[in-house]
């Protein structure tokens, strides 16, 4: 025959169907998405990414949360995803790159790598993003609402930034006179600066007089207004940011590829700072995904997806409370912007913030990502996870067993790319990450330490015997 009716298929529980088990074949993996490795119980690929699943029904929304143990490849299984995804037209999305864990690969994708820091890179934080320019080529009702949106985004960047220097959130007087402020510089044609707002604050703006509620004085005025001139001389040249925001954003960012911003020359040791640059990105980068929504709605240019990827969450959530907030923003509108976001941190442990409010905030984030994938985890880790997913005690051994260290003969963490992907309260899905040859290179994280490992095995071989008491001739050799 030409072509056979496959047979009928049914599912059942080994205590519905006893009489049949065991089966003769076993359920199939979905073979939807991005191939991760093989099925560590099983000859099977497995296949997942937060945006195929999310396509196929098989979870409720395009997101993913990854937890685990540093070194044991959670920045490398993300990259499979990236790659493969932006190989199936996903443009990702790596808006504050630390380490950096991610530019060889953008660089590879032939992606934007925009750099930032002092003396390196700019971004203003009153910049309203790439669409600024063709607001104009925009209907009447789609231009006043993109206008209305970039522009609200703008002044929340301003007031997350100023809550962040002054270490206090403005009052109310102080939120109205930065609106007054910025409305007063829309009236102008060019991007206006930090130093512009300064400047209208200075000068005691008729409008901004009007709503700081002075009532004709002088130094009242100047009063209300002190705290709020600080924060922003120390958003200024003369502040602690230096370059970074007091100047136009160096590089525009593109709408039709990958990008990354390489925030890695921040000082780590300056938790604020990394964090209004996180934030200054985030706004920026989101403004660039709301842009490209409204010109496909218009019809000129193509309905884009992307793939937004926040690695290292727990510096983002503990530098600042607005943070938290802009992220829970964006886990629960990301639908409705074509946008997938993928999560990453180490513990649970990173989710408990300064009050239960921002806490059950985090929280919200696992409980909200459909696809949760984890790595080596210690025991302790499941009193916190079994509010949000189910787990089976060999699941609780599994996980447990792959945060253990290393032994000294076989070099590599037993749990070195090993996870387990969790779908509401069903069984997880055990897997083991295989890097192809043609992804080593960009996924090799530790290439200073290769170089250092190298130096210290040739100075190795030139050095004496144990117990000489010879030392090498060059005394740069000690170091």
């Amino acid at each position: 025959m030409p072509y056979l009716d496959p047979p009928s298929e049914w599912r059942g529980t080994s205590v519905q169907v006893c009489g049949l088990w065991p089966f003769s074949a076993g359920a199939t993996l979905p073979d939807v998405g991005v191939p991760l490795g093989r099925h560590l119980e099983g000859s099977g690929t497995v296949c997942a990414d937060p945006i195929y699943w999310f396509l196929h029904g098989l979870i409720n929304t395009p997101s993913a949360f990854v937890l685990g143990r540093p070194g044991l490849g959670k920045s490398t299984l993300v990259r499979r995803m990236v790659t493969v995804l932006a190989g199936w037209g996903v443009l990702p999305l790596i808006l504050s790159d630390l380490k950096p864990d991610y530019v060889d690969l953008i660089s590879a994708l032939d992606g934007q790598v925009i750099t930032l820091g002092r003396g390196v890179g700019a971004i203003n934080p009153l910049d309203p993003g790439p669409l600024r320019g063709q607001l104009d080529r925009l209907p009447a009702d789609l231009r006043h609402q993109a206008d209305a949106e970039l522009r609200g985004r703008r002044q929340e960047c301003l007031i997350g930034l100023l809550n962040l220097v002054l270490g206090r959130p403005l009052d109310a007087r102080e939120t109205t006179i930065v609106a007054a402020a910025l409305r007063i510089l829309d009236q102008r044609p060019e991007v206006p600066l930090i130093s512009d707002l300064h400047q209208l604050v200075r000068e005691r703006h008729p409008d901004l007089r009007a709503v700081a509620l002075d009532r004709g004085d002088d130094a009242r005025y100047d009063e209300l207004v002190e705290d709020l001139e600080t924060g922003l001389i120390a958003l200024g040249p003369a502040g602690r940011f230096g370059d970074i925001f007091c100047q136009h954003t160096s590089t525009t960012m593109l709408m039709d590829r990958p990008v990354v911003f390489d925030i890695s020359g921040v000082d780590s040791s300056d938790g604020a700072m990394r964090a209004a640059v996180q934030l200054v990105c985030w706004v920026y980068g989101s403004s660039a995904v709301t842009s490209a929504k409204y010109l496909a709605e218009a019809n000129l240019a193509p309905e884009r997806v992307y793939l937004m990827v926040m690695d290292e969450l727990w510096q983002m959530l503990r530098a600042s409370s607005y943070l938290v907030d802009r992220i829970d923003e964006i886990t629960r509108l990301n639908r409705q912007r074509l946008l997938a976001q993928v999560l990453i941190t180490h513990t649970m442990k990173d989710l408990q913030l300064g009050t239960a409010d921002l806490t059950a905030k985090a929280r919200g984030f696992v409980e909200r990502s459909a696809l949760l994938v984890l790595g080596g985890l210690s025991t302790a880790e499941f009193g916190d996870l079994a509010a949000v997913h189910e787990f089976s005690v060999l699941e609780r051994r599994l996980i447990a067993s792959w945060s253990t260290q290393s032994d000294v003969a076989s070099g590599d963490p037993p749990g070195r790319g090993k996870f387990l992907l969790k779908t509401g309260s069903g069984p997880g899905i055990p897997l083991h990450l295989t890097l192809t040859n043609v992804e080593r290179d960009v996924n090799d994280t530790n290439k200073r330490w290769a170089g250092a490992a190298a130096k210290a095995h040739r100075l190795a071989a030139t050095m004496p015997a144990a117990g000489t008491g010879d030392l090498p001739a060059d005394p740069e050799d000690l170091t």
